[in-house]
C-alpha cells in the first residue's frame, strides 16, 4: 500500500524549526522574556505577592512572545511596527492628488488673449 504525502507547491512560507518544533526566531524571542520576566518575578513577589508579580511578569513578556509568534504578509512584528512607525513620523502627512486642469489653462489663455486685444484697442485708440 503507498502512502501519499502532500508537498506544497510553495515553499516559501515553510520555516526551519531548530528544536521543539520551533523556530530559531521563536527560540531567542521566547529566551529574552524568560531572561526579562522570571527575575522580575522572583524580585517583586516578596513585594506585591504572588499573583501581582506575576501579572507583571506577564506584562514584561507579552511583548516578546508577540515578536515571536505575530507575523502579517510574511513581515514579521518588528518590520511591521518599523513600517507604521516610518509612515506615521518619518514621512509627509497628507499627500493631496493635484492633476493638470488643460481645460482652465485654455480658459485663462484665452481671457489674457482677449484681456491683452482689449488693452492693445484702447492703446490705439488713445494714441
Amino acid at each position: 500500500m503507498a502512502i501519499s504525502v502532500p508537498v506544497p507547491k510553495d515553499l516559501s512560507g515553510i520555516k526551519t524549526k531548530v528544536a521543539l518544533n520551533l523556530t530559531k526566531r521563536q527560540i531567542i524571542c521566547f529566551s529574552g522574556a524568560a531572561i526579562a520576566g522570571v527575575p522580575l518575578y522572583f524580585l517583586t513577589k516578596d513585594m506585591i505577592g504572588t499573583q501581582g508579580a506575576a501579572f507583571i511578569m506577564v506584562a514584561v513578556m507579552m511583548p516578546f512572545f508577540f515578536l515571536a509568534m505575530y507575523t502579517k504578509d510574511g513581515f514579521p512584528a518588528e518590520k511591521i511596527l518599523y513600517f507604521m512607525i516610518r509612515q506615521k513620523f518619518m514621512t509627509q502627512g497628507i499627500r493631496p492628488y493635484k492633476s493638470e486642469n488643460l481645460y482652465k489653462q485654455l480658459e485663462e489663455r484665452e481671457k489674457i488673449r482677449k484681456e491683452v486685444r482689449y488693452l492693445e484697442e484702447k492703446a490705439k485708440g488713445i494714441g
